[in-house]
């Protein structure tokens, strides 16, 4: 699987570089993602821009990955879903349980607001 990595203060931002996110994908992408919970910075923004079409094997691995993130007190958010795969993901009823966000900014906001969060907490 291809990704591009850009490195923030406080989080990564992975490009997710395929078109189509099939079955046999799930566990390359699984083993790279949470790879960065052990990381000096855990925070993942990730850019699924390009994505056209998703497996649904796929889709529910991507709810697992953000809940193993935040088990460990780390943000993780999900941007720039095409409309299709939003469809899809409603559908599967999956969409309401991923942190998402239409853009990069919105999502570092997130990862941000929860930063403080933990702060305080």
């Amino acid at each position: 699987m291809k990704f591009k990595i850009d490195t923030k203060e406080k989080m990564h931002v992975i490009t997710v570089e395929e078109t189509v996110l099939t079955a046999n994908m799930t566990e390359d992408f699984q083993n790279t993602v949470l790879s960065y919970l052990s990381a000096p910075i855990k925070n993942l923004v990730i850019d699924m821009g390009r994505i056209e079409e998703i497996d649904e094997t796929f889709a529910t691995a991507l709810c697992n990955i953000q809940q193993s993130f935040y088990e460990k007190n780390n943000s993780l958010v999900y941007c720039k879903f095409q409309k299709s795969i939003k469809e899809y993901l409603d559908k599967l009823e999956l969409l309401e349980l991923l942190n998402e966000t239409n853009t990069e900014s919105e999502a570092w906001d997130i990862v941000q607001m929860e930063e403080i969060e933990r702060e305080y907490l």
